[in-house]
């Protein structure tokens, strides 16, 4: 069964990949708009990453190795799409950076123990049928002291459930939506971990394409949506972001945001 949904999680994000222009991704809005608060967190909890090998696992069309090889990292973007891990080889050259291609699987990676400084993994643990092991993974291949950063939506925002179940042709159908306590687990192989959950009061963008805007959630990827029209978002989103703030600090609301961001120190 879970070689079954590997193949279809192939299946899927190399049809995707036949479908990405490089030339209109602009790298760093994934890492610095208003919109990208997990990787925002995550850069902040990295430091200088100048020299640090990297393995950006799950890399997808490549913009988090890009943008990492542009602050001065060795990246190595993987995935398990070969046709990802292609389109990411293509948006570094379009960027005039240098980036190692490899095809992997994040349950099972083809690295010595103790190889990389930072391991990078966005959005993926959530399109893998045993996360956990993909976590005992990162850090397997983490030389001590270095980081394992991910970020992934949580199963508990009522909000996020309905589009997901809407949006069923830009998605999979085997995608399992992190529950929070899998912090507990990280915690638990790691020396130092911390993390922060984001989008709450802010998830009324999502409602705003929907209800308002009309936006087809089969037609456009809304999370990518976010990130390509942040500056027309933004006013919208720094107000709402001062609710999250304040909404995060009531017992257990943490739990219904949309994404964890987590940084952990082996």
């Amino acid at each position: 069964m879970r070689d079954d949904v590997f193949a279809k999680e192939q299946r899927f994000h190399d049809e995707w990949a036949s479908t990405i222009d490089v030339e209109g991704i602009q790298v760093r809005d994934y890492f610095e708009a208003c919109t990208a608060p997990e990787n925002r967190f995550i850069l902040n909890h990295l430091g200088d990453i100048r020299g640090k090998l990297l393995l950006d696992l799950g890399c997808g069309a490549g913009e988090n190795s890009v943008y990492f090889a542009k602050k001065g990292a060795r990246c190595v973007a993987a995935d398990y799409s070969p046709g990802m891990v292609e389109v990411a080889l293509k948006l570094a050259e379009a960027n005039g950076v240098k980036v190692q291609g490899r095809t992997m699987n994040a349950i099972a990676l083809d690295c010595p123990d103790n190889t990389f400084d930072i391991v990078y993994a966005s959005n993926l643990l959530h399109h893998i049928p045993n996360p956990r092991a993909a976590i005992r993974e990162m850090h397997r291949v983490l030389k001590p002291g270095g980081k394992a950063c991910f970020w992934d939506p949580l199963r508990h925002n009522p909000v996020i459930n309905v589009y997901r179940r809407i949006a069923t042709k830009v998605r999979t159908e085997d995608e399992m939506p992190l529950d929070i306590n899998i912090v507990d687990f990280v915690r638990s192989h790691f020396s130092k971990t911390t993390y922060d959950t984001f989008w709450l009061a802010t998830l009324w963008i999502f409602l705003r394409f929907y209800l308002i805007e009309k936006v087809d959630p089969n037609k456009e990827r809304y999370w990518k949506k976010i990130i390509l029209e942040h500056s027309r978002l933004a006013p919208t989103y720094q107000s709402l972001e001062k609710f999250d703030i304040l909404l995060k600090k009531l017992p257990l609301m943490k739990r219904f945001a949309w994404n964890i961001a987590v940084v952990a120190t082996k």
